[in-house]
């Protein structure tokens, strides 16, 4: 969880135990030998157009006898009887390349539904033998050409630590690095972690995580369960037009749909909070569905029966939904979206012997996070050409910190007081159309209407009083819109090409962007991609209204005015496959960013680039500029044979410019970063029906960069000061990590039920945070990233 105080976490003795007694429980405890199947249902259509194919082929790979079918008028089928355990379906429709889904899930607790968009084949000859499309990696979206892949919800779940949080899952890739151990921001390629972007359902969405801060990309824990998510894309450059405002990366997440012919549910218990969803059909003569997942913490529950979490007393809870509700005319409707409630309370003592650190018991905290977004979205087909999505989704984010500190005369004095309330009403909408089978063209348009209340008060340790540097109310919107194609030259050649524009009412700012890539398949698994684009964000909105002085005209925004953040991404790609199960992947690329907002009262180093949230504290100008450049490579051998492995590795520098024009690092510049994750399952029992899984990771990060302190200005202000012309110029100690996830599944007929035990961080080892000045012991101090870890869960489907 995250904070201004960072909170203790559990280490896990208690943790241990009681896994060891479940873990020998669910081991010991067996049944009569018995063979389990269970049916898989789904609907295939055309990838780009979202038309059924009608008599496609659908084969359970390795079946004797064959086992498979075809699709109905719907696109529709329906496989039954396939036994439990990972499977591989293969899928061919005359005029479309053929698809390998592999090892997909099979429990018994529920019906896997499999919603697949097949590719139109440019050859459009049934007596070309076409090879199948097995790379899981690829992305959903076929225009994200480089630095993009699709991710699976049971990755979430497999990766070690990664605990059903995309953000975690991703800091396995090549390029992304996490901030700190304490939350899920993610920092790509160099760059700031609010440069992400998160999008649902084809629109953007505000912050999906809990804990989170004003501007900030992540949080403490994800609001989105893993029980309403499907395969989702994610990019770290160079993505394509229809994505905009973001400079770093972009999470498109996908949401599934509940089963319409079976009611089934889903119950998870462990030490992040107690799940409980339920998906089925409104009736038996509707293909409409419900889908639905709700979750409360049970953190203070915990800290009850003596797991140390620390002196914080941390609430959240949250709710996601998808309710699936089709028409035979007016085509598709859906109903979507997620709201998170979270808080963090520390109680203060008013007793100075406790006080032996700056942060123990003498401070009053109160922090909320509260997100929400409710969705619509429709769809339907205006030809057998032509396919419109529109979503309209309205979202709320509310923030706020007070803080006071105990004087040494036992009076609780004001520290800072923060109040940020922001809604927004957004409308996207979305044209595929496909000329043939070589040329599609999408094109569509963003619109936002955005209300704000910001607040803003802090304590000068100088002039020892409070000070106001925010207080804004009103109204503004942003217009995007877009238009890119896809063009298959040749059956080895694919060009992407677009542009995107962004406009901010509030000052007036616009940036046009072109966007392109371009892939050659120089043979069977093997290509080299080049990609292209420019990119720009706008600023978190408090500050814009930072406030620095009071004329006789009113408030002046000397930020008002401040520009969009700009950069120019460069990528280049090489992709093969050494084998059906194997890929080597190697990326090189340069980001250009210009147009930074650096600080425009005189010559110093300060730079928006290494600011994670959303609120700075002086006159700001847009002539600061900055670079990412490096090499990725990546090393996968997919899950085969219940066996898997990921090698990622990336070198790159991150520089920037301040106001004295002066190259210097970035603060997250940490030249190297390497992870290897490694699983392995064992099919246990009379007829291999329970499975135990061992999953590894250990990560390493070159030491992010830090500021020296000004010992005596911090003394003078009673608070960290930094010094500014030496921004950036040590190095921390190298980041090294090791984190365990064991799992024991053990299917029965109609259930699954799953016990794991993810450890982060199992060496506890000490990796350093920062460091800081205690005002306390009159002392600069270092501050670690967390220690050891335990999260335990059991989840039963049903």
């Amino acid at each position: 969880m995250q904070n201004n105080q960072k909170p203790k976490h559990p280490t896990g003795n208690l943790s241990i135990i009681l896994f060891a007694h479940l873990f020998l429980l669910s081991f010991t405890h067996s049944l009569k030998a018995q063979t389990l199947t269970q049916t898989i249902r789904g609907v295939i259509v055309d990838k780009n157009i979202q038309t059924p194919i009608v008599g496609a082929t659908v084969v359970l790979v390795g079946s004797n006898p064959i086992k498979g079918t075809i699709t109905d008028a719907e696109g529709s089928f329906q496989l039954t009887q396939v036994p439990i355990g990972r499977q591989t379906i293969k899928i061919t429709s005359m005029g479309y390349k053929e698809m390998l889904l592999n090892n997909v899930v099979v429990n018994a607790g529920k019906e896997l539904i499999i919603n697949v968009g097949l590719e139109e084949d440019i050859t459009q000859l049934s007596e070309v033998t076409v090879r199948p499309i097995i790379e899981k990696d690829k992305p959903l979206n076929e225009m994200a050409t480089v630095s993009a892949r699709t991710f699976s919800v049971e990755e979430t779940q497999r990766y070690a630590a990664a605990i059903n949080d995309p953000a975690r899952m991703a800091t396995a890739y090549a390029g992304v690095i996490a901030a700190d151990d304490g939350g899920n921001n993610i920092v790509i390629r160099g760059n700031a972690p609010n440069g992400l972007l998160w999008r649902m359902e084809g629109i953007d969405i505000p912050n999906p995580n809990h804990f989170s801060s004003l501007g900030a990309a992540g949080g403490g824990v994800s609001i989105l369960s893993a029980q309403v998510l499907t395969n989702s894309d994610f990019m770290t450059g160079a993505f394509p037009a229809e994505y905009g405002n973001a400079l770093s990366g972009v999470f498109d997440l996908k949401l599934r749909k509940g089963n319409n012919q079976k009611h089934e549910y889903t119950v998870q218990a462990g030490l992040l909070g107690l799940d409980v969803a339920a998906e089925g059909p409104f009736s038996k003569n509707y293909k409409g569905s419900y889908l639905i997942n709700y979750r409360y913490s049970t953190l203070e529950l915990l800290s009850k029966i003596g797991l140390p979490i620390g002196d914080f007393a941390q609430r959240f809870q949250d709710i996601s939904y998808n309710i699936s509700l089709p028409t035979a005319k007016f085509g598709k409707f859906t109903l979507f979206g997620f709201g998170g409630l979270s808080s963090t309370i520390g109680e203060p003592k008013a007793d100075s012997t406790l006080w032996k650190t700056e942060g123990d018991k003498r401070y009053d905290e109160k922090f909320r996070s509260n997100t929400g977004a409710w969705g619509a979205t429709h769809a339907i087909n205006l030809s057998n050409k032509a396919f419109l999505k529109t979503v309209v989704l309205y979202s709320a984010y509310e923030n706020g910190f007070q803080q006071k500190r105990y004087t040494n005369e036992y009076v609780l004095q004001p520290r800072y007081d923060e109040s940020y309330r922001l809604s927004k009403l957004t409308v996207s909408s979305t044209l595929n159309y496909k000329l043939n089978a070589r040329l599609v063209l999408r094109a569509g348009a963003i619109w936002s209407h955005q209300s704000y209340d910001l607040f803003r008060e802090s304590w000068n340790g100088e002039q020892k009083k409070m000070e106001r540097f925010l207080s804004s109310d009103g109204q503004t919107g942003t217009l995007q819109a877009y238009a890119q194609l896809n063009y298959k030259l040749s059956e080895k050649l694919t060009a992407n090409l677009g542009v995107h524009t962004l406009a901010l009412m509030l000052n007036n700012s616009r940036s046009v962007e072109p966007r392109g890539s371009l892939k050659w398949d120089l043979a069977p698994g093997q290509s080299l991609a080049f990609g292209y684009g420019m990119h720009s964000q706008m600023h978190p909105l408090a500050l814009y209204f930072y406030s620095n002085q009071l004329t006789d005209a009113g408030v002046n925004y000397p930020n008002l005015n401040t520009g969009f953040t700009k950069a120019q991404h460069f990528v280049l790609s090489y992709d093969r496959l050494l084998n059906e199960h194997t890929r080597l992947k190697i990326e090189t690329y340069y980001q250009s960013l210009y147009d930074v907002p650096v600080s425009a009262d005189g010559q110093n180093a300060f730079s928006l680039l290494n600011v994670t949230d959303g609120f700075v504290l002086r006159r700001l100008a847009n002539t600061g500029k900055g670079r990412n450049y490096g090499v990725e490579m990546t090393l996968e051998r997919f899950l085969h044979n219940n066996f898997y492995y990921l090698l990622s590795g990336s070198l790159f520098t991150s520089e920037y410019t301040g106001s004295d024009n002066v190259w210097r690092s970035t603060r997250f510049d940490g030249g190297g970063a390497g992870n290897f994750l490694v699983g392995k399952e064992w099919l246990m029992g009379r007829s291999k029906n329970n499975v135990l899984g061992v999953n590894l990771k250990t990560t390493y990060v070159g030491g992010f960069r830090a500021t020296p302190i000004d010992l005596a200005a911090s003394r003078r202000k009673g608070e960290t000061v930094l010094i500014e012309n030496e921004t950036n110029s040590q190095t921390l100690d190298a980041y090294f990590r090791s984190d365990i996830r064991v799992s024991w599944k053990r299917n029965r007929r109609g259930f699954t039920g799953t016990l794991s035990l993810d450890i982060q961080n199992v060496s506890n080892r000490q990796n350093i945070y920062g460091r800081y000045y205690d005002s306390n012991l009159d002392e600069i101090r270092i501050a670690y990233q967390l220690p050891l870890i335990p999260v335990l869960n059991y989840r039963i489907e049903f």
